[in-house]
């Protein structure tokens, strides 16, 4: 499962080494007291049923025959026939004290750096980023920011929605009411999207004139392009300053939006009709796939091209041009199967070879306090603007966006979630700002201790900056307890990558700081004196390393002070 099992944590590397002489997974579990060491597992009893001999015999058998000297000490049997194993300190004290000097931190780098394009955020031209914007920008930034530290190159593709008949009718509204788009924010866009719809849908001659303009527009009118043009420069501005407010990666360099890809439907389509793929039905060109009710139409029958179309384009694109190995799709759950159908077809026609992964993550709904969909009062669309707003009424915006970004990971991604800023908020509790404290409260030990060590010291020093030694003393069960959980953040960064699964980094985060915690009130660190204080100390610093590591990892800031 590992890349390199040097770099796998401690535990892993012993459940190898048992299931090695037991032929099954050993189950390791964590003891359920310090007195029994770190993990027991009843393999020997599970054996003894199919072998037909008494359990302890076989767990003698197992400790006889398994070599992991290296790994713990001498295996103890108890009980019927369970197996108890304590991972030697030596190797615990080293593991905790590397991550300090790794520039990694623990996270194993790739031995095959792989190009992933990940498509998220997708806001639409000439309107508001919403709520559902929220998800599918802090997911992606999450992934991108993963697979980065994990030394892929990884291309964002920002496809957002710059393309398409409502071009036409707001482009003709512009041009009617000599409407200035340059002097417009993106909130007075979407009001003239809105203005615009509304006259479409109640005047049959503007919208025969829209439709017309949206032939212009393809044909790369001069007036009608400098409009579209300007609509896009407006709406660019009002999505760059949500996503510096978020604090997430893309950037105008990130752009794929569907307009790219118009001068390539036309040669996809062909090529689906070439290899006998794209049939005629009912007027329109559909591709049937195997086991599905109703088929891919990838032209209608008015000639124009839909989202199928732009979407086989794009992973075309994707992979002759971006020269992607995986590529992952961010966006609302209810679009599962329409990805599935895309992938299908885009295997069918060579568009996605069998070496390139294709994913897609759905995310579900964000529900209000009571539960229900996220709506304004008169049951419009919620803007993301004004959730940050609500957020930051309650805190501070580095740890109101905390709070969300939290939220919003925390949980499996499709399931839907609450949004409850005064709850999210909290520094108690399974939150972002309780995180956030808990890195706070290790590094304002670590400036006493340097405050301490030299009266001179710049209170605003990097305490990354300094050397805090090595972890060479774990006699505590809690500091034993702290340092195994250290060594297991690389391994849990690899499962996150994996199976894009950024709930499973929230859960060790919460458990370390948790574990912190419980050392920090168990075993004293400015009070203790010699190794064991410098050993302590160490041990503080690389918990801030893997704690600050991994809120970064979420996108989420990691203060020193709070």
């Amino acid at each position: 499962m590992w890349e390199n099992a040097d770099l796998s944590s401690l535990p892993s590397q012993l459940a190898a080494r048992i299931e090695s002489v037991t032929g099954v997974d050993p189950e390791l579990r964590p003891a359920t007291k310090p007195q029994f060491g770190h993990f027991q597992s009843n393999v020997a009893l599970r054996l003894a049923k199919s072998q037909g001999r008494p359990p302890r015999e076989v767990a003698a058998d197992i400790v006889a025959t398994l070599d992991a000297a290296d790994l713990v000490e001498t295996p103890e049997i108890a009980g019927p026939g369970f197996i108890n194993f304590r991972l030697r300190t030596d190797l615990l004290a080293q593991a905790a004290s590397e991550l300090v000097a790794d520039p990694h931190a623990g996270i194993a780098q790739a031995t095959d750096p792989q190009r992933v394009v990940i498509d998220y955020s997708a806001p639409n031209v000439a309107k508001q980023m919403h709520v559902g914007h929220l998800r599918s920008t802090i997911i992606g930034d999450c992934f991108n920011r993963v697979l980065t530290a994990q030394g892929h190159t990884v291309i964002p593709q920002n496809h957002i929605g710059d393309w398409g008949t409502q071009f036409g009718m707001l482009v003709q509204y512009i041009v009617e009411h000599k409407v200035d788009v340059s002097a417009l924010d993106l909130a007075e866009t979407e009001q003239l999207y809105k203005d615009s719809k509304r006259l479409f849908d109640a005047d049959l001659d503007f919208a025969d004139r829209a439709r017309k303009r949206v032939v212009m527009l393809q044909s790369g009118d001069p007036q009608t392009r400098s409009i579209w043009t300007s609509l896009i420069t407006v709406s660019l501005a009002g999505f760059n300053q949500t996503y510096a407010r978020l604090g997430v990666l893309l950037t105008d360099d990130d752009l794929a939006g569907e307009s790219i890809y118009n001068d390539d439907l036309p040669r996809v389509v062909q090529e689906l009709e070439a290899d006998g793929l794209a049939k005629e039905d009912d007027g329109a060109l559909c591709v049937f796939v195997k086991g599905e009710d109703a088929p891919m139409i990838v032209r209608k029958k008015d000639g124009g091209y839909g989202y199928d179309a732009t979407d086989l384009a794009a992973i075309r694109r994707r992979v002759g041009q971006l020269k992607a190995n995986r590529i992952i799709y961010v966006t609302d759950v209810r679009q599962h199967h329409h990805f599935d159908m895309v992938f299908a077809v885009a295997r069918m026609a060579g568009f996605l070879p069998d070496d390139v992964t294709a994913e897609h993550v759905g995310y579900g709904m964000v529900l209000g306090p009571d539960g229900h969909p996220f709506k304004t009062r008169d049951g419009g669309t919620v803007s993301l603007a004004s959730l940050l707003d609500e957020a930051e009424e309650h805190a501070a915006p580095n740890i109101a966006l905390a709070a969300i970004k939290y939220a919003d990971l925390s949980n499996g991604l499709q399931k839907d979630y609450v949004f409850d800023a005064e709850r999210m908020v909290q520094t108690t509790g399974d939150t972002g700002p309780y995180l956030q404290y808990a890195h706070a409260r290790v590094s304002q030990i670590l400036r006493k201790a340097a405050a301490e060590a030299d009266p001179q010291v710049d209170p605003q020093v990097d305490l990354a900056g300094l050397d805090w030694g090595t972890v060479t003393v774990l006699e505590e069960p809690a500091e034993q307890q702290l340092a195994l959980l250290l060594s297991r953040f690389g391994e849990t960064v690899e499962v996150v990558a994996h199976d894009l699964t950024p709930h499973k980094l929230c859960t060790y985060l919460y458990d370390l700081a948790g574990t912190y915690s419980s050392f920090y009130e168990k075993c004293p660190v400015l009070k203790s004196e010699g190794q064991v204080r410098s050993s302590r100390l160490a041990l503080c610093a690389a918990t801030r390393r893997v704690l600050g590591s991994g809120l970064n990892l979420l996108g989420i800031d990691a203060p020193d002070r709070m």
